[in-house]
């Protein structure tokens, strides 16, 4: 009698809505760059909500295809040409993208450190010689600051001096752990990535001559769960938006 008394009470809350729906889980893939603002997202998410959400970060390439390797995965994001480019080759249908914000690259030391001039093609050359120790993410994994510091490098003549000084990374946290754990004099990185680790960090971005600004989009398929919808929500709220550019993810009206 007890049990179906209990039943009958569980089935009334259930149609009162007085239960609480099943969690929904939201997988997400998103470049090392948007760690900070999307960690502390995710844990909001879940508290208001109680949906589970699994946060993966990566290099903007190595995020692009690990989200498509992975039939779980709700959203990517990472490099927009990189998304451009998944959309053109037809790796990436049937879905939606959303421009975020964009950074630019710059260059970081130890705070506390005395920070180099980096203003000039010139100041940067001689940072570069002068330092011991330089921390950059890798470019075979498909890192972007990595990929372009080496064009830098090459057009500042100075490859083969620079080369035996770098460790190449995983990605620009990890770039940032090093140089924030005085295991490299310089680390180059985004700028989001530097103001994360320490905004006294930031010794400076790159001359205009050497400048990368990076786009970075949000995608997903049209079909999507509510809880997805939800969270897609809060990313792209005025509030949402407002804690990436406080991580120095620029929003996209400042391009």
């Amino acid at each position: 009698m007890k049990t179906k008394l209990f039943a009958a009470a569980v089935l009334m809350a259930f149609l009162a809505g007085g239960l609480p729906a099943k969690a929904e889980p939201v997988k997400i893939y998103a470049a090392a760059v948007m760690k900070e603002p999307l960690t502390a997202m995710a844990a909001d998410f879940e508290k208001a909500t109680g949906n589970k959400t699994t946060v993966i970060f990566d290099t903007a390439g190595a995020t692009e295809q690990r989200f498509r390797a992975d039939p779980e995965a709700t959203l990517l994001i990472t490099a927009a040409p990189l998304i451009r480019n998944a959309e053109t080759s037809g790796a990436l249908k049937g879905g939606t993208t959303t421009l975020l914000g964009s950074t630019v690259a710059g260059v970081a030391v130890t705070p506390g450190s005395a920070k180099p001039d980096v203003s000039s093609p010139e100041k940067l050359k001689a940072a570069l010689l002068a330092a011991k120790r330089i921390a950059v993410s890798d470019p075979n994994r498909g890192a972007t600051v990595g990929t372009h510091f080496m064009k830098v490098i090459e057009g500042l003549g100075v490859k083969d001096q620079v080369m035996p000084k770098i460790t190449f990374a995983a990605d620009g946290v990890e770039t940032m752990r090093m140089v924030m754990d005085k295991r490299a004099d310089l680390g180059v990185s985004q700028s989001s990535e530097i103001v994360q680790a320490s905004p006294a960090a930031l010794a400076g971005p790159f001359p205009k001559e050497y400048a990368l600004n990076t786009d970075f989009s949000l995608w997903h398929k049209n079909d999507l769960p509510p809880a997805t919808k939800d969270f897609i929500a809060r990313l792209t709220s005025t509030a949402g938006r407002e804690k990436l550019a406080a991580d120095g993810v620029m929003p996209p009206a400042a391009r």
